[in-house]
C-alpha cells in the first residue's frame, strides 16, 4: 500500500487514478473541452494558465470543478504570447511574454520576481473564484531547480495545497530529493505522474490504463476542440483534438476504464487529506 492511499482511506492492492486537463485558460479551444471533459468525460480535474488570454474566460465558466493553478512562468507556442501579471522584467523575453523555453527562464529569472509572480497567479485564480485544489508548474520549471522549487514549495505550505511533482525516480536526474522535501514539508503529491507527450495519446492512455499500479496515478493531458484559430496557433493542435475526444466522446475508451477497476478521483481529495493531516 502506499502511503498516499492509504491517507485516502484505500486498501493496498486499491488503484486511483486523477485525468487531469492542463492548460485551462490557454485558448477558447482548451477551454470548451477542458469543461466538457469534466463535466460530460471522464477528467477529474484541470489546471488553469492565469496569465494567459483567456483565463478570465474560463474563471466565468466555472461551476466549482476540481481545479489547480498552472503556475505559468514560459509562453513556448511562437506566434502566440502572453506574459507576466506582475512587475517582472527578468521574466520577459524580447518579445515581452514569457520565454518560450525553461532554459532561457532559468538562465535570467530572479527568484524574488518568480515568488511575486507565482503567488500573484493563485490570489487571482481565487479572486476570479476558484476554488483551488492544488499546484502545478508548467513545463515542470518550478520542479527541477532547487531555487525555484523553494517558491514551489513555500507557496503550497502556505496556501495548504498538494502538488503535482515528477516520479521519486526523476529525483536521481534531478540532482536534489524534491519529493522527500514535500513530504517532509506535510504536501501531498500523487505517487506517479504520467504525460503524454508527444506520442499517440490512443496507445499511451491506454497503455497506462493496462499496467496500472496500486496507489495513485495522475495521467495529465492537454484537450482542445478544433477551431482554425488552434490550428494556426498551436503545431500540436491534432494530438489536442484526439486527446478531448478520447476522454469525451469516446465509448471504448471509457469502457476500458471502467473495466479497469479503479477509481477516479481528483485533487480535493488530496487537499482535504493533507489539511486534515494538519
Amino acid at each position: 500500500m502506499t502511503a498516499l492511499a492509504d491517507r485516502l482511506g484505500y486498501g493496498a492492492d486499491d488503484c486511483l487514478v486523477i485525468l487531469t486537463c492542463d492548460n485551462l485558460g490557454r485558448t477558447h479551444a482548451a477551454n470548451v473541452a477542458v469543461y466538457e471533459a469534466m463535466r460530460n468525460g471522464l477528467a477529474t480535474g484541470a489546471t488553469l494558465m492565469v496569465p494567459c488570454p483567456w483565463a478570465r474566460a474560463a474563471a466565468s465558466h466555472y461551476r466549482g470543478e476540481d481545479v489547480g493553478v498552472h503556475l505559468t512562468l514560459n509562453a513556448e507556442l511562437d506566434l502566440y504570447r502572453w506574459g507576466p501579471i506582475t512587475y517582472a522584467p527578468s521574466l520577459l523575453d524580447g518579445d515581452g511574454g514569457f520565454p518560450r523555453t525553461v532554459a532561457d527562464l532559468w538562465d535570467h529569472a530572479d527568484t524574488e520576481e518568480v515568488r511575486r509572480e507565482c503567488r500573484a497567479q493563485i490570489e487571482r485564480a481565487i479572486l476570479w473564484g476558484f476554488d483551488i485544489t492544488h499546484l502545478d508548474s508548467h513545463l515542470g520549471a518550478l520542479i527541477q531547480r532547487p531555487e525555484f522549487f523553494d517558491v514551489y514549495l513555500e507557496l503550497a505550505v502556505e496556501m495548504a495545497l498538494p502538488v503535482r511533482l515528477d516520479d521519486i525516480e526523476s529525483q536521481t536526474a534531478v540532482g536534489f530529493p524534491f519529493r522527500d522535501l514535500a513530504r517532509d514539508a506535510g504536501i501531498l503529491s500523487p505517487d506517479r505522474v504520467v504525460g503524454i507527450g508527444r506520442r499517440p495519446p490512443r496507445q499511451i492512455l491506454e497503455q497506462v490504463i493496462f499496467d496500472l499500479e496500486p496507489g495513485v496515478t495522475e495521467i495529465c493531458i492537454q484537450p482542445a476542440i478544433e477551431t482554425p484559430e488552434l490550428r494556426d496557433l498551436d503545431p500540436a493542435w491534432a494530438r489536442r483534438v484526439e486527446e478531448y475526444e478520447l476522454v469525451t466522446n469516446d465509448r471504448d475508451f471509457a469502457d476500458l476504464v471502467d473495466r479497469s477497476g479503479a477509481d477516479r478521483i481528483g485533487y480535493a481529495r488530496l487537499r482535504a487529506a493533507q489539511q486534515a493531516g494538519r
